[in-house]
């Protein structure tokens, strides 16, 4: 399993240095971005890829309770707080945990514990998603993709049989997609198991020539090595 990319979001200066010392000590997780401003860190998850956040409910800019009707289900979260009575309104959410403050590192070694088991079984199990297009639920599975194209504050989930336009970001896609998928330009992420050829400037897939981002075609040779 990868390392779990984590986001701390809390605004007391002490609170938030003590869960950096925490993750810091386990293996399994990675400290991308902390900050004592939420706002700064719903900028940061729009332009880079995190899977947990901790995050302190009380804040005086934004809660965390509203901090999390923003972001959405694209992260789970463990909440951090002084108040109990937020923990059964922060568990409507995609919330794995709840810390009550002062959090002792055995008891955030637990909670870390806890996130993992949950990001490994979603490994296990991630082989396909459901995407709301036209008004329905489709279920989506991996291996039917050819690629993602994004346009504009839609992205087109090509398959082989037929596409969904999607209200979503591509950088929210490559969140949910496996190990497959590799992002070759700034709009467009295509299927590994679907590559016929690769051109100096484009990838062939069926049916269908894809553009190489010069900058992307590096990662995109290595992974197919």
């Amino acid at each position: 399993m990868n390392k779990i990319k984590c986001i701390i979001v809390d605004d007391e200066p002490l609170a938030l240095s003590l869960l950096e010392h925490y993750v810091e000590k386990i293996p399994f997780l990675e400290l991308v971005f902390s900050t004592e401003n939420p706002i700064e860190a719903l900028e940061y998850i729009q332009n880079n890829d995190s899977d947990l956040i901790f995050l302190d409910i009380q804040m005086p800019d934004l809660t965390g309770i509203n901090f999390m009707k923003i972001v959405g289900v694209k992260q789970k979260y463990i909440l951090t707080t002084a108040y109990s009575e937020y923990a059964l309104e922060g568990y409507e959410h995609n919330v794995i945990d709840y810390l009550l403050k002062p959090i002792s590192f055995e008891r955030f070694q637990k909670s870390a514990l806890k996130a993992k088991e949950r990001f490994s079984f979603q490994e296990e199990e991630n082989t396909h998603f459901f995407v709301k297009s036209s008004g329905q639920q489709h279920r989506i599975d991996f291996n039917d993709i050819l690629y993602i194209e994004s346009i504009k504050d839609y992205v087109n989930i090509r398959t082989v049989a037929e596409e969904y336009i999607v209200l979503d970001t591509l950088k929210s896609m490559e969140n949910q997609l496996s190990e497959q998928f590799v992002r070759i330009h700034k709009s467009f992420i295509v299927n590994l198991d679907k590559i016929k050829s690769i051109g100096t400037k484009k990838v062939i897939l069926p049916e269908h020539e894809i553009p190489i981002g010069e900058s992307y075609r590096a990662n995109l040779l290595g992974r197919l090595k």
